[in-house]
């Protein structure tokens, strides 16, 4: 893909990037982990919803 930006302003954003507080080492994402987190959340709400249904009726 071609760049719509002049050369010096291509040259500008390159040197923006490349400075040392954009080059974060990142984990991988990992799916199942977030989807077993966002499981454990539900599950987590549902029976604190049990739970004081009980205590109010």
């Amino acid at each position: 893909m071609t760049s719509r930006l002049s050369p010096d302003d291509q040259q500008k954003v390159d040197h923006y990037l490349s400075a040392p507080q954009h080059q974060v080492e990142r984990q991988p994402f990992r799916v199942w982990r977030l989807l077993a987190i966002i499981l454990c959340v539900v599950v987590g709400l549902g029976l604190l919803s049990r739970f004081l249904s009980r205590l109010v009726l």
